[in-house]
């Protein structure tokens, strides 16, 4: 699996072999019984309903099958043991986010990105496509910029605009503390005051009320920026880094780019020539934007080996998917669709350190490529 594997909090968790499926091929298979994290673990406390109702989507799903010959009262222990093995909480029926949701809100989402590019905005060059074995050789086989043209007008609009301001927040080097003014925490506000005002954002959120993971649009504003913005520590305790620190404007740890997933992003510094592109390994199916592209690049002399980004996406439609597979299938697959394609994103929580009552927050989030 490519992308950002190893910006997992823990790397013996990157997952070899998950079923992941390729981008732009045909969407996986969907699985009857839905998991989620969210949702505390069995316990006999649990009223009746409840218990009968995970007792059917048990029952009724394959790879249960032997259920079916234990009394009710073996079946809620037999259960509660299969848990850690499942690293998820069974959801009720009701409420759990399907593999249909999320092929369904995707879609929707798609769009509703009424702020991104146009095939006019964007001009890319992408030059040469590395094979598996030259992506780690750290060779630069593109004489030219990846962006020939870019529209800067887009960064006008106000999520682009508040976006931007973000970038130069912070230290890209893990374990350097953050110092995070009463300005930037404005920033910070701000941009989540202008995502939420597009449609993109407002679909999202009543998505996620309606199968019950807020109760308001405030809580969920709340918990974006604790889940995005709040500090915990790579490094040995000092609070140097986020989730959006991680995605959006990348790091360098142990002396390599850790993260930097944005389009934006790679352009802004290109053209200041602090970002050197290589090569890509993956040209997404879409004639049109967002596209995606698995990078090879320098920044400012350290090396990324692939870094899979959006093209052309707004700010929101990014922050946005990230925000619903993360909540949705956290340390999983997500499989989504989009224009009809398939794409798969990968999210990680951090494990060590939470917010709130045990929530974790964001240590990365990508589009899984080849």
């Amino acid at each position: 699996m490519k992308g950002c594997c190893a910006c997992s909090p823990v790397a013996s968790s990157c997952p070899q072999d998950m079923g992941l499926v390729r981008v732009g091929t045909p969407l996986p298979p969907l699985h009857p019984l839905t998991l989620h994290a969210e949702h505390p673990a069995l316990t006999a406390s649990q009223d009746h309903d409840t218990h009968a109702s995970m007792q059917h989507q048990v029952l009724h799903h394959p790879h249960f099958s032997w259920a079916a010959n234990l009394q009710p009262r073996e079946l809620l222990p037999a259960l509660a043991s299969l848990l850690p093995l499942l690293a998820e909480g069974f959801s009720s029926s009701w409420d759990a986010i399907t593999d249909e949701d999320l092929l369904r809100i995707s879609e929707q989402l798609y769009r509703a990105d009424h702020n991104k590019a146009r095939p006019t905005d964007i001009a890319i060059n992408p030059q040469y496509q590395a094979s598996p074995d030259e992506t780690d050789d750290q060779e630069d086989r593109s004489p030219q910029p990846l962006y020939k043209y870019i529209n800067e007008e887009l960064f006008s609009k106000p999520t682009y605009a508040s976006f931007i301001k973000l970038l130069d927040n912070y230290q890209r080097v893990t374990g350097r503390e953050e110092d995070v003014t009463a300005e930037e925490l404005r920033e910070q506000d701000n941009f989540l005051k202008e995502v939420m005002k597009t449609e993109l954002m407002k679909k999202l959120f009543a998505f996620l009320h309606k199968k019950n993971r807020y109760g308001s649009e405030q809580e969920f504003v709340a918990d974006l920026k604790e889940m995005w913005f709040g500090l915990y520590s790579r490094g040995d305790g000092e609070q140097d880094s986020s989730g959006f620190e991680h995605v959006f404007s990348g790091e360098v740890k142990k002396g390599k780019v850790s993260g930097f997933h944005n389009w934006i992003r790679f352009y802004l510094l290109e053209k200041q020539g602090i970002v050197n592109y290589f090569s890509h390994n993956f040209n997404g199916p879409w004639d049109t934007y967002p596209d995606v592209l698995g990078l090879q690049f320098s920044w400012d002399g350290f090396y990324k080996e692939v870094g899979s980004a959006f093209i052309g996406c707004s700010p929101e439609f990014e922050f946005g998917l990230y925000t619903l597979c993360f909540i949705a299938r956290p340390g999983r697959a997500c499989h989504l669709s989009l224009g009809g394609y398939s794409l798969s994103i990968q999210t990680y929580p951090w494990t060590k350190t939470t917010y709130g009552n045990g929530k974790k927050y964001i240590a990365t989030a990508y589009v899984i490529s080849p």
